[in-house]
């Protein structure tokens, strides 16, 4: 707690005089107002405070002994200062001591220059491309958080800002040209223990236990460096409108960031591998996407290709290539009610030379030749808009597992209370199913400033 407060007096110490400038109440004349000739100078302070309360029904049912409410403080402050010239933004997130990890963490912070039609910005951040709501195959940038997943559809606030580099050249009033550049690489998060913890992860955990107590000795987890150039990503896109049509195709080369496992014995006859290695696949990343207005319906779509260097499809070590696209709308419906419909998916090419069966070591041995996601949600408001009911459901169509969140959000001025439940059900094998012991409730008060 006295970090927090030590923090909180620095950054009123910082902001004070800035304000100051910005609402032009310091010692001297109006001339405090600028910034000695790049124009005037402002400052924004902003964020939200919630207390939030989150049970789960599988600890409810073992008794108050085995149950938890989490931790009830959460927070963001938001700062940004700037001028015609450039601006810069941080971004926080406050977590309560309870967590036993750091109370503060950067979620943004960057700099940007506006030099005329040309923008340019560095930091950390998060960046969105493509024109799906959620998790389209375009936005490739930033890798996601999966170690909770209490609101599956929140693509943002999955999002891992990152460090890097990002231009934008505005051609006319609508067109422009991004050009980003990541030095480093992050792979996807996921949790290694509790009640998160995804079943591949379970698995690879238990081959290592099994190497340590082989015959042959311990096993060895080897992961890269990837903090390295030989891991640097880069992209452009290029986004116009022509007529009602917004239209953009882009080019990305990155890394995979699902790792593939490549498994090494000491000798044929062990069942256990001597050494075990986390591998992240380099490919080109091309897209297209399409958004416009038809018959009252907002439609969006987006197509994407993503090439491996497994060409053949028979690499073990590498995930094949694959072609992917999403389609989605949202319109009202009769009495007031929202839907917002998606669809994902993903095609595997090469998918007959994957050498599939209980000994193969292929990455994507025995899965399904594609892919599919809909996401659906449902809304309404009343009230004058202050009272929102809403409904979420992500449907994994191969393997028949869903993730349903109904809440009721009532809203005025700057509070919100919220009451949600979280529903895994389906194949336990899938990639919702799994978590059927999670099915949750919460509920939570935010005020925003």
């Amino acid at each position: 707690m006295n970090r927090i407060f030590f923090f909180s007096l620095l950054l009123a110490a910082f902001a004070m005089p800035l304000a100051a400038q910005d609402f032009g109440f310091g010692f001297g004349d109006d001339d405090a107002a600028t910034d000695g000739g790049g124009g005037n100078f402002g400052v924004a302070i902003g964020g939200e405070v919630s207390a939030s309360l989150l049970g789960y029904a599988d600890d409810f049912s073992q008794g108050l002994d085995k149950t938890g409410l989490g931790d009830i403080f959460s927070g963001k402050l938001n700062f940004s200062a700037g001028n015609s010239f450039g601006e810069a933004v941080i971004n926080l997130n406050l977590a309560s001591p309870a967590t036993g990890s750091s109370l503060i963490t950067f979620d943004e912070a960057y700099l940007r220059a506006y030099l005329g039609a040309l923008e340019i910005e560095g930091g950390l951040r998060k960046l969105t491309w493509g024109k799906a709501d959620s998790f389209g195959p375009l936005d490739v940038i930033n890798p996601l958080d999966y170690s909770e997943i209490t609101d599956a559809s929140d693509a943002l606030n999955m999002k891992i800002a990152r460090p890097l580099v990002h231009a934008t050249a505005r051609f006319g009033q609508f067109s422009k040209l991004e050009v980003v550049f990541v030095p480093t690489f992050e792979p996807h998060r996921f949790a290694s223990e509790g009640r998160w913890r995804l079943e591949q992860m379970k698995t690879l955990q238990d081959m290592i236990a099994a190497a340590a107590q082989s015959p042959g000795g311990q096993s060895i987890l080897l992961q890269p460096d990837v903090s390295k150039l030989n891991y640097a990503q880069a992209g452009l896109r290029f986004t116009t409108t022509i007529g009602s049509s917004d239209i953009g195709a882009q080019y990305y080369y990155g890394r995979l960031p699902t790792p593939a496992i490549k498994l090494s014995f000491a000798a044929p006859q062990l069942s256990a591998p001597s050494k075990i290695e986390l591998l992240y696949n380099p490919y080109h990343h091309i897209g297209v996407d399409y958004a416009q207005v038809l018959f009252g319906f907002n439609v969006r779509v987006e197509f994407a290709a993503n090439i491996t260097d497994d060409l053949g499809g028979d690499n073990a070590e590498v995930y094949n290539p694959n072609l992917a696209w999403s389609a989605g709308f949202d319109r009202d419906l009769v009495w007031g009610i929202n839907l917002n419909l998606q669809a994902n998916e993903t095609v595997r090419l090469f998918h007959e030379n994957i050498q599939n069966g209980p000994l193969s070591q292929d990455v994507e041995a025995d899965s399904a030749i594609t892919s599919t996601r809909i996401t659906a949600i449902l809304s309404k408001k009343f009230l004058r808009d202050e009272l929102e009911a809403r409904f979420v459901a992500l449907w994994e169509v191969e393997v028949k597992d869903f993730f349903l969140m109904p809440s009721i959000i009532w809203t005025r001025d700057a509070v919100q209370v919220e009451v949600a439940g979280g529903i895994f059900t389906g194949d336990e094998k899938g990639q919702f199913g799994q978590y059927h012991k999670n099915n949750f409730v919460k509920v939570g008060l935010t005020y925003s400033f």
